[in-house]
């Protein structure tokens, strides 16, 4: 459907500004209006990652007055594979200055407004109020869900857009013209059943196909130009370099925006979305070890098994000696059980801590009541006794 432009247009575009929109203006649908309302237009982004950088980049280049960068993170040697925004000189800089920098070095007459913070319920309201739109580049449930819900209630488009391996998704939701994220998805997955891009990987281009085409719906809902993505999901297979499009309709007994909405203002996203299920919780209280206190049970012998619950991919980059590969779906099948043995002591771990929970709760429910997990996992290792060793 085409909607009316989002912003009024500005007074005036500067010569300079001519000069360097030219070819936006001489396009018939974009013109001097839709550039006016560009230069007026203020855009909030909700993260300066993969998804964060080429949308920041594209909307700072094609003219928009004011930017807004949600991001409390720095810049990590591994983020520079696919966060294009970032340069090796940047590593270990705030990603909202280094952000910031990039966006000023394209476009030296945008706006760049910083939110050095972790986006939750006390604050995004305060923070999304004085933009025209939201465009996500995170890779959690629960800002999403949080980012969904604080837009519908202030009648905010919602650019969206995930990435996972070779596989994109993107949508706008619009709960005033259209249906909203959790129309689409009405609940969070269970934790750890979907893995994020640290724990999966991602290639680092697809963050560039996906995220032109959230800073070219902003682009279009900004200008009222053409026919923006409500009401549809654009999905993308890099490796079969196949877009395909699914409709999303308004669910009427959607809980944030149906017609009788069940919640009505901000909720705990972290508890909504089980970011550690409790069983994972309950499994790990008192059965918790630390990088340190394995090295100790390695040199001093202990009749110890310990099993590495990451996919192949992460075990090749980096291990903990003597450790070996059962991948945590194997558990949840049940079909890692029998390879366990019965006079050792089971000890888990995963990248951070989460994952090794969660088979934790499965080997506890099977009988292995003294079954432990590393807390921080492998990277705690690296940190705390391998400092030599590769992290990703």
């Amino acid at each position: 459907m085409s909607l009316p432009p989002l912003v009024e247009p500005a007074d005036e575009l500067t010569v300079d500004e001519v000069r360097r929109y030219s070819r936006h203006l001489i396009i018939p649908d974009v013109g001097m209006a839709g550039q006016k309302r560009l230069k007026n237009a203020k855009v909030l982004c909700v993260g300066a990652g993969g998804l964060g950088s080429p949308t920041l980049m594209y909307l700072a280049a094609a003219g928009v007055g004011t930017l807004g960068i949600i991001e409390f993170d720095e810049v990590d040697e591994s983020n520079l594979q696919r966060q294009i925004i970032h340069s090796q000189a940047d590593i270990g800089r705030s990603k909202a200055e280094s952000a910031k920098d990039t966006v000023l070095g394209i476009n030296p007459y945008t706006t760049v407004n910083l939110h050095e913070e972790r986006l939750d319920s006390s604050n995004v309201m305060e923070i999304f109020e004085p933009y025209d739109l939201v465009v996500d580049g995170t890779d959690n449930f629960a800002t999403r869900y949080l980012v969904n819900d604080a837009c519908v209630l202030l009648n905010m488009p919602y650019v969206w857009g995930s990435i996972y391996r070779f596989d994109g998704q993107a949508s706008v939701f619009w709960s005033e013209h259209g249906p909203c994220y959790r129309c689409l998805y009405p609940e969070p997955p269970p934790p750890g059943m979907v893995p994020s891009c640290a724990e999966g990987g991602v290639l680092g281009v697809l963050c560039a196909s996906v995220g032109s085409i959230q800073a070219t719906e902003a682009i279009k809902l900004l200008a009222g130009a053409g026919d923006p993505l409500v009401g549809r999901l654009m999905i993308y297979d890099a490796l079969e370099m196949e877009y395909r499009q699914v409709k999303v309709r308004k669910d009427p007994d959607c809980a944030v925006c149906g017609e009788n909405p069940t919640v009505t203002e901000l909720i705990d996203y972290e508890a909504f979305c089980g970011v550690v299920s409790d069983e994972a919780q309950e499994a790990a209280a008192g059965a918790t070890i630390t990088p340190k206190q394995l090295k100790e049970w390695m040199d001093e012998g202990e009749q110890i098994d310990v099993i590495d619950v990451r996919e192949p991919n992460e075990y090749e980059i980096v291990s903990i000696p003597g450790a070996r590969l059962i991948p945590k779906n194997d558990f949840l099948m049940g079909s890692a059980l029998q390879e366990l043995p019965q006079d050792k002591r089971i000890v888990l771990h995963c990248k951070t801590g989460v994952r090794s929970a969660e088979v934790l709760a499965v080997l506890k429910d099977a009988g292995f009541s003294d079954a432990v997990h590393v807390g921080g996992g492998v990277i705690g290792w690296v940190n705390q006794i391998e400092p030599e060793k590769p992290v990703y």
